[in-house]
């Protein structure tokens, strides 16, 4: 079998072909030749005066001995031109095959090979080049078991040995270097090619490379984990803010009682916290699983950068070199500018531990446009269109690929331990996707990493910032409120906190209690105070339906997590929002402000946006 590169091959199939064709015309023209000499032997045969010459031996007659010789010898000749033919037309077929079997290989996006029974190549379709960067040649030269890994030898070995015993071999995957060193992955099966005695004479080897599919498969699946994990932390953090609600509240409660020289203040103070590190726990989890509350707007990220750039400063050192690299015509995003700040100073502050004898930190900003054919690339739906790109890049340690994939884990560090809680770049994971923006991280051991954060433009101008809300003259309060939470310790706690603020309390633990109690009552409710999940009518279902019945009801939404109640948490403005666990002044300062700016209730189904995860 040849191994020619293509070209050559098929130039040499074709001047074969064009020697059959010359040879095929001579030979038809001896065969036309040798048929009429036939011809007029037989007819000088039959007609004796047209030779007229006589020959005689021994008185015998020749002549006609003589003339059936030669008609033999030219029926003999017809039969070689005709064998000839015969020889030449098989050789055409041949080389037509061949010339098909050309094409189909050097066509094929499978690499296909030939191996003899040392283990030598005899043949290599040109695919190998293209997938592998080895020139055919190379390959000739080079012994088959030497450019596949290590570990998979044996593997190859054997499928290569049941192919010869059973004339096909199972289906294998085992890895094979490229000429720059990288591993691909190759999909391969085996069949064996027997002579007539039965002895197998090559193994036809048909390789399929499979890396970019296992790539996409191993970020689907962690895609899958990552999505388990946030449900996961999500329902964690959410049953933890209603217990770290109590101790927090009961502890600012004893705080308040407990006098400064008191022995016990100490504790208390402690115990307060260490709640409060806990409950900022459980705000990087509810990032992370994208059930926190966002109050976005349009921004420019530039300015966000710019703002941030002195703070940046001195908190990485200045052993770091910063530099901004900012479009002059950046488009605008939608987001929540504390949120976006939290995942630049996050990323920051990852860049900064990954180069603790110093470096450079870059981050630089540019307009994008993801076509549908450079989406593809990506695992998880990547939605084609225009993007604000920030880019962070260090010149730090780097990651390992291990390390790589699981950095967006939380509690998942490769600091020492005590040196961080592996939240932050969880947090900047979740941030970015509840913004509907994508990230993804590059990075190899030694030579830094860059992190790339795609934020969909909107077309939205900036507002101009508000005035200053007035200050709330007093915590205190007399109006009456509807408090709706399904947890009863969380209840009678926010109850009490209530009632220590002077306000009348009705008080329900679900919704459709709520209704009953609203239905019931006469006077005036001021406030609705509602959590968001409940079971049952939940608190934006409860909100809309008291909001028709009472239209100057003004409602405030509370909720350690936004669930299923709110979906992805984008509330509008004019939505008042407490998030748990909160401090009793938090509390205190929420419901005069929504009272004193007599925000009234949105029209059903304005009060939350909503959007499924």
């Amino acid at each position: 079998m040849s191994n020619e590169p293509g070209s050559d091959s098929g130039l040499s199939i074709r001047l074969g072909m064009r020697r059959i064709e010359h040879r095929e015309w001579w030979l038809w023209s001896s065969a036309v030749l040798v048929i009429l000499l036939l011809t007029l032997g037989l007819v000088s045969f039959v007609v004796p005066i047209l030779h007229p010459v006589r020959l005689e031996a021994n008185g015998v007659e020749m002549t006609p001995i003589l003339r059936g010789l030669v008609g033999l010898v030219l029926l003999f000749d017809i039969y070689i031109v005709f064998q000839q033919l015969q020889i030449y037309r098989i050789r055409r077929r041949l080389l037509e095959r061949e010339e098909v079997f050309r094409l189909i290989t050097e066509n094929a996006a499978d690499m296909i090979a030939v191996v003899d029974g040392d283990g030598r190549r005899v043949y290599n379709s040109p695919a190998y080049q293209k997938l592998l960067g080895y020139s055919l040649e190379e390959l000739q030269s080079t012994p088959t078991l030497d450019q596949i890994h290590p570990d998979d030898r044996q593997l190859v070995e054997e499928a290569a040995a049941q192919a010869r015993a059973a004339g096909v071999g199972r289906q294998i995957e085992y890895r094979m270097r490229h000429k720059n060193g990288t591993w691909r992955i190759l999909e391969s099966t085996a069949s064996a090619i027997r002579s007539g005695g039965g002895k197998v004479e090559y193994l036809v080897i048909v390789n399929r490379d499979i890396t970019d599919r296992r790539r996409l498969e191993e970020q689907f699946r962690q895609a899958q984990k990552m999505d388990a994990i946030g449900r996961l932390s999500g329902g964690i953090a959410h049953d933890f803010n209603n217990l770290l609600g109590v101790i927090i509240g009961y502890t600012e409660i004893l705080q308040e009682n407990t006098d400064a020289s008191h022995p016990d203040r100490s504790c208390v103070d402690e115990i307060l916290r260490a709640g409060q590190r806990a409950a900022s726990l459980t705000r990087q989890l509810l990032a992370f699983s994208r059930q926190q509350v966002l109050e976005p707007k349009v921004l420019d990220l530039n300015d966000v950068i710019s703002d941030m750039e002195k703070m940046l400063r001195r908190l990485i050192g200045e052993d770091i070199e910063l530099s901004t690299v900012l479009h002059q015509e950046l488009g605008n995003v939608r987001a929540d500018q504390g949120q976006l700040e939290q995942v630049i100073l996050n990323v920051a502050v990852n860049a900064r531990d990954a180069m603790p004898g110093g470096g450079k930190l870059a981050i630089m900003t540019q307009n994008v446009i993801m076509s549908e054919a450079e989406t593809q690339r990506y695992s998880y739906p990547f939605r084609p269109g225009h993007y604000v790109l920030l880019t962070v890049s260090d010149t730090g340690t780097g990651m390992d690929l291990g390390t790589q994939a699981r950095i967006f884990e939380p509690f998942f560090t490769a600091k020492e331990k005590g040196k961080g809680t592996g939240l932050g770049l969880a947090t900047v994971y979740g941030i970015v996707k509840q913004s509907d923006g994508y990230i993804e991280a590059h990075s190899e051991v030694g030579a830094g990493t860059i992190f790339k954060i795609y934020l969909p433009i909107v077309e939205a101008h900036i507002e101009p910032e508000s005035a200053e809300p007035a200050l709330i003259s007093s915590l205190q309060g007399d109006e009456t409120i509807l408090l709706v939470e399904d947890d009863d310790i969380l209840r009678v706690l926010a109850r009490n906190m209530l009632v220590r603020f002077g306000y009348t309390v009705l008080e329900a633990s679900n919704g459709a209690e709520a209704c009953e109690l609203a239905l019931k009552q006469v006077s005036p409710i001021h406030l609705l105070l509602t959590d968001v999940v409940m079971p049952g009518m939940n608190g934006r279902e409860l909100g809309e339906r008291l909001a028709q019945e009472r239209p100057d009801l003004t409602i405030v939404y509370m909720s350690g997590y936004t669930g299923q109640g709110v979906g992805q948490g984008v509330l509008p403005s004019g939505c008042h929002f407490l998030a748990k666990p909160f401090h009793r002044e938090n509390l205190a300062r929420k419901l005069r402000e929504a009272l004193e700016t007599a925000s009234v209730s949105l029209p059903a189904g304005q009060t939350v946006s909503v959007k499924e995860t």
